[in-house]
């Protein structure tokens, strides 16, 4: 098996789990925040949106230099606009994942910011890493932000108090 296969099924998993989380984002909250040094609840969800057009650029290109200021973070206008740019982003990184093959994803791919090396690193370890984990991460935080919030948080994992709860058998 590739190691791209062997992603797939991980892949369909997380992006699932986000779909579902981002379904929830309140569009009156997008504003809110836990913390001033916080980013607000849209900005993250926008954040996670975007990550994952990320992963498909990794697979497609050598590196990256963000130079400061250049970078427009994706802005929601509308639950319908969030989902449908996910679901873009998803199915377009699945696809690039789906043909990527060892020899690609055992190829190193560099993160600059201002021309200065952040890190380089196998895209395969990319992926996992600083894609994956790091959407996962941010999905976490959105679901403390929904509890803040009152916004019932979704099962992801198993049950979650809000949903889910598992029945004994008899």
């Amino acid at each position: 098996m590739s190691i791209a296969q062997s992603m797939l099924p991980e892949f369909d998993h997380e992006m699932a789990n986000t779909h579902k989380t981002l379904e929830r984002i309140p569009m009156d909250k997008l504003e809110w925040k836990p913390d001033p040094r916080s980013m607000s609840l849209g900005q993250l969800a926008g954040h996670v949106t975007e990550m994952v057009g990320w992963g498909t650029m990794t697979l497609e290109t050598e590196s990256l230099d963000m130079n400061p200021g250049e970078h427009t973070p994706f802005k929601i206008t509308s639950k319908e606009q969030l989902l449908a740019e996910f679901d873009k982003n998803a199915a377009g990184l699945r696809a690039a994942l789906s043909s990527a093959t060892d020899e690609d994803l055992m190829k190193t791919w560099t993160l600059k910011i201002g021309g200065a090396v952040l890190f380089s690193m196998p895209k395969a370890a990319v992926m996992r890493g600083m894609i994956m984990n790091h959407i996962i991460h941010h999905r976490a935080q959105l679901t403390v932000y929904f509890r803040l919030n009152g916004v019932p948080v979704p099962a992801l994992y198993g049950p979650s108090a809000d949903e889910g709860a598992m029945q004994a058998s008899a």
